[in-house]
């Protein structure tokens, strides 16, 4: 359906956007880099990443849903009997478009690669004794309690994220629509 394809191609397109070529450029001490492997294996950081990437992978179905219904119900080109028509076919393709983007999200090389290009961004921004002390911080209780909470609170973020991103996404694609014409 091509709004969900848009809603899909959107959000693909704001993911990559996310990504600085320029940051890998520079590169890390092999002591900082080390300490950066040291931190996050402190802070349990692969079980953090699978948690939120479950997360993700839970709300992604919502907020494909929420996205595509706006994308259809602000659609000015389509009549009533169109709009039911689209959501209908929506219903039927969203199982597989959310399937697919939940495979991404639960493969586990993801959580590996995100890992092998994280920490060269910490190394670079932390030296290896900052890091050591930020380890150190992991290490006590309170650390310990942010890292137990860090996945419900970033799945709790994540959804009011989603839920706002949701909110606008229609008038976007309105917009879009409009400007296609």
């Amino acid at each position: 359906m091509k709004q969900l394809k848009q809603c899909l191609a959107c959000a693909a397109a704001a993911l990559a956007l996310t990504a600085a070529p320029a940051l890998y450029a520079q590169t890390a001490d092999a002591a900082s880099t080390a300490a950066a492997r040291e931190l996050f294996d402190s802070m349990n950081y692969r079980a953090v990443l699978q948690g939120m990437m479950q997360q993700m992978a839970q709300g992604m179905a919502a907020s494909m849903r929420g996205g595509a219904e706006a994308a259809i119900k602000n659609n000015p080109k389509l009549s009533a009997d169109d709009k039911q028509k689209a959501l209908a076919q929506m219903e039927a393709e969203l199982p597989g478009a959310v399937s697919a983007m939940q495979s991404v999200l639960n493969d586990p090389a993801l959580v590996d690669d995100i890992l092998n290009e994280t920490v060269p961004i910490y190394a670079r921004n932390f030296s290896a004794d900052e890091l050591k002390q930020i380890t150190a911080f992991y290490r006590t209780p309170v650390g310990a309690k942010m890292l137990t909470k860090m996945p419900q609170l970033m799945g709790e973020g994540m959804q009011v994220g989603q839920q706002i991103v949701a909110r606008r996404i229609g008038p976007m694609m309105q917009k879009l629509q409009q400007q296609q014409k």
